[in-house]
């Protein structure tokens, strides 16, 4: 698990410069794959279950555990590492990642991470997200004694998280909300969560096996999308999520 003490406290920007290169000549390569907590967004299961042809709830069951996170209750999914002497990643072999190329955004990141700030503008009186990056210095890891020169935004395109960063902004709006002194959610809109966000195989069944449609008002456009996109559909489970839990009244019941 990654220790705050690896975290260097300083706030960086798009154009922080750095040095870094991991390659598979370096001592310590796929350490860093060891003995970690990866949070997977619903982004990185959709990519991660269709690099291993499978539907998502056989990879949630196969390869993730959740934790019920304190503040808000949302149940949280990660990846299950090998139970072994290292807490191997069950995706790293000797010679690399098996699915670098659907790695999860953390890995992307790595060894720069990102967070985001809840904050107002004081110009328009409104909340807004602030995004702001920092260096995760593991002792293991020699990739900063590298020469390669970076900036951040440099890193970020070329580790691919663009996209990644993209989606999920509308994801951390969820994870923004937190409970209410005493109310805790309960079972249900747990399980609901859990469904809507992560496991969409399942969710699309709910929305067209069930009365679901008999109780929302959806447009035919939008039943067309969800049906046949999964980035879509994904998009929808957060509007439903936001829903369920009175974040956002955007859905229209019937008359």
């Amino acid at each position: 698990m990654l220790s705050m003490r690896s975290v260097e406290p300083v706030k960086l920007t798009l154009k922080s410069p750095f040095k870094f290169k991991c390659h598979k000549s370096i001592e310590c390569f796929t350490r860093c794959c060891r003995n970690i907590q990866i949070l997977l967004t619903p982004y990185d299961i959709i990519r991660l279950k269709n690099k291993l042809g499978i539907t998502t709830g056989e990879f949630l069951n196969d390869y993730t555990y959740i934790e019920i996170e304190e503040k808000s209750s949302h149940p949280f999914v990660f990846l299950k590492m090998i139970d072994d002497d290292k807490r191997s990643c069950p995706f790293v072999y000797e010679g690399g990642c098996k699915i670098y190329d659907d790695r999860p955004a953390n890995c992307r990141y790595y060894p720069v991470g990102q967070a985001s700030l809840k904050k107002i503008d004081q110009e328009i009186n409104q909340p807004i997200t602030e995004e702001f990056y920092f260096f995760v210095k593991e002792e293991h890891c020699k990739g900063f004694n590298e020469s390669k020169t970076w900036t951040i935004e440099q890193w970020r395109e070329d580790q691919g998280v663009d996209i990644y960063d993209e989606i999920n902004r509308e994801w951390k709006e969820i994870l923004f909300r937190r409970n209410l002194p005493g109310h805790m959610l309960d079972d249900v809109k747990q399980k609901t969560f859990y469904m809507a966000c992560y496991d969409i195989d399942r969710f699309r069944r709910y929305i067209f096996e069930s009365r679901f449609l008999e109780v929302f008002d959806i447009e035919e456009s939008i039943l067309s999308k969800i049906k046949n996109d999964e980035i879509e559909l994904m998009k929808f489970g957060f509007s439903y999520t936001k829903f369920i839990l009175m974040m956002d009244n955007n859905l229209k019941l019937k008359q």
